[in-house]
């Protein structure tokens, strides 16, 4: 999911923009929830794309406390339902504080399997795939040449499959440099709600969108029922 539509929802009520995010917030946690209730196994959601430290440094400063104040009071809870924290993305730019916090998370829950939560932040997708690259090369000096199942483990979300559904909130119809390689084969579902008002009901409403789809993947429906 891309979490889009905070700082409008926030404008509509003639709030500062952080009461948005805070808002928002709050709302990644009723989700979970919700994933937890259905049965999804997965969750990724695009916290803070790379491209979100040209916002202003005050509103910056507020997210990252925001994020901060998150994995301090919501890890407990995690742990206690079942659900594997992970955050991906270039972490350096963050303070120490925050990146102990992240480390003890995905410690504390790395064990659990009813949900696997992946926070990306400070994360792009070309990143990914330029990080991925990167890495191989180091690994592999002097190979002549290099094929997905290579790339594919040094991606930020080897542990998880491709995404089934991409869902970005706020009414954009963009991916917005989130997870490149691993939509290429995703079904897209766009809203025009705002991610604070997201529920349950607009949840479900994508996942009865997705099962009307049939999935390709490339294939012909002849060469689909031909399987």
């Amino acid at each position: 999911m891309i979490m889009d539509g905070n700082g409008r929802w926030a404008k509509k009520r003639f709030l500062p923009r952080v009461a948005g995010h805070a808002q928002g917030f709050e709302r990644v946690r009723n989700i979970v929830e919700v994933c937890l209730d259905r049965g999804i196994e997965y969750l990724t959601l695009f916290a803070f794309s790379s491209e979100n430290w040209r916002r202003p440094q005050d509103e910056v400063s507020r997210l990252m406390g925001l994020f901060v104040m998150a994995l301090e009071s919501q890890v407990t809870h995690m742990h206690r339902n079942g659900v594997c924290l992970h955050v991906v993305g270039d972490l350096s730019r963050f303070d120490a504080r925050l990146r102990e916090l992240i480390r003890e998370g995905e410690e504390r829950t790395r064990d659990n399997n009813r949900l696997t939560l992946t926070i990306c932040a400070n994360y792009g997708g070309r990143w990914d795939v330029l990080n991925a690259v990167n890495s191989w090369l180091r690994d592999n000096p002097g190979a002549p040449a290099i094929n997905e199942e290579d790339l594919a483990p040094y991606l930020s979300l080897p542990y998880a499959p491709e995404p089934d559904l991409f869902i970005r909130t706020g009414g954009e119809q963009r991916i917005s440099n989130f997870l490149l390689w691993q939509l290429a084969y995703s079904e897209l579902y766009f809203t025009d709600t705002l991610w604070p008002d997201f529920d349950a009901a607009q949840l479900d409403l994508a996942i009865a969108s997705y099962r009307k789809r049939e999935r390709r993947f490339g294939r012909t429906s002849e060469q689909l029922l031909e399987r």
